[in-house]
């Protein structure tokens, strides 16, 4: 096998998980860089460069590509900021589906869902097969409230106390693991503006 056709393929750690990333070619290296919030400080990465938490390499014709970053939710707990990787409900069909039918889901990863307006929200875990913790935010990103370990496959409507605007569902148990609480500040990156506009 040649050596420009090799797959190079890095690990590293973003907040409690890891992600792979990935370069069409070998020949680059992590060279002197480090990894701080979500992007390589200092480094080359096999033919290409982390920046601003997008994987920006050469294709094989020369030419800069840019993977798109996935939006992330940082939320502060206990002096730390704690990131996850999430995948955006914003519309109707996005919401009812939500991560039905999932087997498994990264301790940093999750799914934002976005609603139009504060109002009391209500969740169910119909057709999820994982259990999960439900975290409501509100309009001034704060979190209103918290539902732990939702009973995966159940109709019962979960809820809490307050108005939230946005849910961020992560792996179940996540919340009481890394000190998460009532009150909290929370941050969105790469989150696109139309998507929190409404």
């Amino acid at each position: 096998m040649r050596a420009a056709a090799r797959l190079t393929i890095l690990i590293f750690t973003v907040g409690a998980g890891a992600t792979a990333c990935r370069s069409g070619q070998s020949g680059g290296a992590l060279a002197g860089g480090t990894l701080a919030g979500g992007t390589l400080v200092g480094g080359a990465l096999a033919g290409g460069a982390l920046a601003g938490g997008t994987l920006v390499g050469a294709t094989p014709d020369g030419r800069v590509a840019a993977a798109p970053a996935r939006p992330v939710v940082i939320l502060h707990a206990g002096g730390r900021a704690l990131p996850f990787r999430v995948e955006l409900a914003a519309s109707e069909p996005q919401r009812e589906r939500g991560l039905m039918y999932r087997n498994h889901l990264d301790p940093d990863a999750g799914m934002l869902f976005v609603f139009d307006r504060e109002a009391p929200l209500t969740f169910w875990m119909k057709n999820t097969l994982i259990p999960l913790d439900m975290i409501f935010i509100s309009s001034g990103r704060r979190i209103v409230g918290i539902v732990e370990n939702a009973v995966p496959e159940t109709e019962t409507p979960r809820r809490v106390e307050g108005l939230s605007r946005y849910v961020l569902e992560i792996a179940g148990g996540m919340s009481r693991r890394l000190g998460i609480s009532a009150q909290s500040a929370v941050e969105f990156q790469g989150v696109p503006g139309e998507v929190l506009a409404n």
